[in-house]
């Protein structure tokens, strides 16, 4: 009989998906990959996109309930484990800045660092979701700076999602290794979970690239 309370992850290595991953893996949850090679698109079939029209990933199944997303993602596998402690309860203090800086990730963080990846003009400042650039990254460099964690001295899911971005952004170079944000990285990639799929990653991404002939 399936576990009812098993998570299922369309997962591919080396991808956004990571970061669930190492959720997951903090959570203590149980959970299933169900695997994609994305070097050979097979985001793209028709599989796939019937789960997720936009072919990205992460997405997870959870019983009925099917949530794609990383922002929405992260926030209901934390709520789904608060025995963990990785999600401020609802009466808790904490809640909406915790909320703010995972909605932040995914509305201002993201689309610019695409604009800048791709040497696009951002738009107006008034019109832009996200300012500019500066403006988006120096609010997170004053929030980290309070640190250890976003929230201070607590570990939050918001930390997995942000840690992981960090570690992967700084790499390409698209965000600048500030002394704020490189210690705020090691400190979340130094973490067994981390270090587990990290490894597991990129013996996975190895076996896809020689499986689509890359």
């Amino acid at each position: 009989m399936t576990d009812p309370n098993r998570i299922t992850l369309y997962y591919s290595p080396q991808s956004r998906a990571t970061g669930t991953r190492v959720l997951l893996e903090e959570l203590g949850a149980r959970y299933d990959l169900h695997v994609l090679n994305m070097k050979a698109g097979e985001q793209r079939q028709p599989a796939y996109l019937a789960i997720n029209p936009l072919g990205k990933v992460p997405a997870i199944r959870h019983g009925d309930a099917l949530v794609t997303e990383q922002v929405a993602i992260t926030i209901h596998l934390a709520d789904l484990f608060p025995q963990a402690g990785l999600t401020p309860a609802l009466n808790d203090p904490l809640r909406g800045p915790y909320l703010r800086w995972i909605a932040y990730y995914g509305s201002s963080f993201e689309p610019a660092l695409i604009d800048k990846f791709m040497q696009r003009e951002p738009a107006p400042i008034t019109q832009s979701p996200y300012a500019d650039y500066d403006t988006m990254l120096g609010a997170l460099e004053a929030q980290l700076s309070k640190g250890p964690y976003l929230l201070g001295e607590r570990m939050t899911a918001a930390d997995v999602l942000w840690g992981v971005a960090f570690s992967w952004t700084m790499m390409f170079g698209i965000v600048p290794k500030k002394d704020v944000f490189v210690r705020y990285a090691e400190r979340m990639t130094a973490r067994p979970a981390f270090q587990r799929i990290n490894a597991a990653d990129d013996e996975m991404a190895a076996l896809h690239a020689k499986a689509a002939g890359v």
